[in-house]
């Protein structure tokens, strides 16, 4: 596992030395910041419940993202307890405020994808597709501005993939 270890920490120093760049700085806090309690996330999700043909994919993604918040923030966060790459990688610098919380998995990247996947299976691929880019962005930005490890970002996102199948399963069945 100190291999494994290894590499993710590796990564993210290759990041901050090679991808990072004052140009590209702003653009990167400004998308980590979207996610930020997903607040970008529960607003679509808020807008959609407002028009009856939109109704059933925002109160999918609302079931999608609380099935994640449980299962990432309240459950497997503090079940494994992996220190945040900043505290245990002491080249690593960070972009934005230090989180406090657990490092695995990512909550920004959990968030995003519960949401942006349930919407890409239920809405026009012209809404999905940006809207699953923009997931993509935030779980990228969370390796950019250093504060998540490439697994962390992994793991929610197969978190997410799983839960969002399920929520789509369901609706479906219904």
């Amino acid at each position: 596992m100190g291999s494994f270890s290894a590499i993710d920490g590796n990564l993210l120093l290759w990041i901050q030395k090679h991808a990072r760049g004052n140009g590209w700085n702003f653009f990167w806090i400004a998308v980590t910041s979207l996610g930020n309690a997903g607040i970008v996330w529960l607003a679509l999700s808020a807008a959609l419940l407002c028009q009856k043909r939109t109704r059933d994919a925002g109160q999918a993604a609302l079931l999608s993202m609380g099935l994640c918040f449980l299962l990432c923030n309240v459950i497997l966060k503090n079940l494994v307890a992996r220190t945040r790459p900043y505290d245990a990688i002491p080249e690593l610098s960070t972009l934005i405020p230090h989180p406090t919380d657990y490092s695995f998995p990512s909550g920004h990247t959990t968030a995003s994808f519960a949401c942006a996947l349930v919407l890409f299976g239920m809405l026009p691929k012209k809404y999905g597709v940006p809207i699953l880019c923009l997931a993509v962005l935030i779980a990228l930005s969370r390796l950019y501005v250093g504060v998540h490890y490439p697994s962390d970002v992994l793991g929610g996102m197969l978190i997410a993939v799983g839960v969002s199948t399920f929520v789509l399963y369901l609706w479906r069945e219904r």
